[in-house]
């Protein structure tokens, strides 16, 4: 009898964890391959946010995120040991799961996929990321120079998860020199992914001898002009314009400037001051107003970590900064905060400037109406950090921390 269904792609590593816990724990799930598009009205309606992996249980158990359904699915069957022998093992589990998740893979994501063509270029951004995730990979490594598995003496989800969202590593940027400079971490990749239940998805493993180079896409070839007279050629030939750099360098240079905006706002007392200049200069023809908020708020940790998390977030998005300010604030305490902000972005529509970063559809976005009195009010909250922040239920937090995007 089916357990149920799986809803994800089957080279998605995420979908794949939940693969390889389902077949180490005996479960018959069925996988409905769901993404890059291909979402169905009834998957959209139980997952608006279509994000994978996704699960349907026979019995009408509806569960997202990645690790929930991992641990779900482990659960089935502990007698495997996947998630530890005692509650202090299963927490340990849960710190790599959680740092891997929230912490290593936006880096690394953030390094590989402009390399490969799933995200826009820059290089300053993917030289940035992979630096981050060279701090990372030092824990792990340092940590594996001294234990064979992350947690306790046999493999758990810890290792699982790691190992399948480390893959994409291996597959495209791990090349000889990272692997020697990481021997431990190496190591450890090729036990696991080696292991019976693993190899039931990978292919046994193939480095890489060096990281793969960005690729700039082919130039369509310029119609050609009919036949002049070489002189007049000569005079008359149009240059082709050059390409716009970032996609809202085409809406030109704007009445206000974006860095006046950012003195003011960077030299001045914020409400007194900062906030009343720029609605006085704001110009909503040229410029709008979006909410930012965070959709995994359940799977934040440590408030500093979420802070953390901000400041990748923005340094991926450097290449928009004259096209962008915003804040991103860290309200609630340790193992219960969320992270919610305002920015203030060139033209109508958000995705051009914020799709430059590869974990920018980790976040959700509102547009605010600067005529509002109440959107107004919270974007001046956002800016001023100076009261808490009110969530759905209506409770006030604190802001811990937060990060200003300028």
């Amino acid at each position: 009898m089916s357990f149920g269904k799986i809803y994800g792609l089957p080279n998605n590593p995420r979908t794949l964890v939940t693969l390889i816990v389902a077949k180490a724990a005996g479960l018959d799930v069925e996988l409905v391959e769901t993404g890059a598009g291909k979402f169905s009205d009834e998957y959209v309606s139980l997952f608006p946010n279509k994000k994978i992996p996704a699960f349907i249980g026979a019995d009408g158990l509806v569960l997202s995120e990645v690790i929930a359904i991992a641990i779900y699915f482990a659960q089935q069957k502990e007698d495997i040991g996947l998630l530890g022998k005692d509650k202090a093992e299963f927490a340990l589990i849960l710190k790599w799961l959680s740092l891997t998740n929230m912490e290593a893979m936006p880096q690394l994501a953030g390094w590989f996929r402009p390399l490969t063509g799933m995200a826009p270029y820059n290089k300053k951004a993917v030289e940035k990321c992979a630096e981050d995730y060279g701090i990372y990979a030092s824990i792990y490594e340092k940590y594996l120079t001294s234990h064979t598995y992350l947690v306790g003496e046999r493999l758990s989800l810890a290792d699982i998860f790691v190992v399948t969202l480390f893959s994409r590593g291996f597959a495209f940027v791990f090349g000889t020199a990272w692997r020697e400079a990481h021997p431990a971490l190496t190591r450890f990749y090729t036990m696991v992914i080696n292991q019976p239940v693993m190899l039931a998805f990978f292919k046994p493993t193939a480095f890489i001898d060096e990281p793969v180079k960005y690729t700039p896409p082919k130039k369509e070839p310029a119609p050609k002009k009919e036949a002049a007279p070489k002189k007049e050629a000569e005079e008359e030939e149009d240059k082709p314009a050059p390409k716009p750099k970032h996609p809202l360098e085409a809406l030109g240079a704007s009445k206000v400037s974006l860095d006046a905006w950012k003195r003011q706002y960077s030299n001045e007392d914020t409400r007194p001051v900062a906030l009343p200049w720029f609605w006085e200069n704001f110009d909503a023809s040229e410029w709008s107003l979006w909410k930012v908020k965070y959709k995994y708020d359940d799977e934040l940790t440590l408030t500093f970590m979420s802070s953390n998390l901000i400041g990748g977030f923005f340094n991926r998005l450097s290449a928009s900064t004259k096209f962008l300010f915003g804040c991103l604030v860290v309200y609630g305490e340790n193992n219960n905060n969320g992270i919610i902000g305002a920015f203030l972005v060139r033209g109508q529509d958000y995705v051009p400037a914020f799709d430059v970063a590869p974990d920018w559809e980790s976040y959700e976005f509102t547009k605010l109406d600067f005529a509002s009195t109440e959107d107004k009010a919270f974007v001046e909250d956002m800016w001023a950090w100076d009261k808490p922040v009110v969530v759905a239920d209506g409770t006030a937090k604190e802001i811990a921390d937060g990060k200003v995007f300028k």
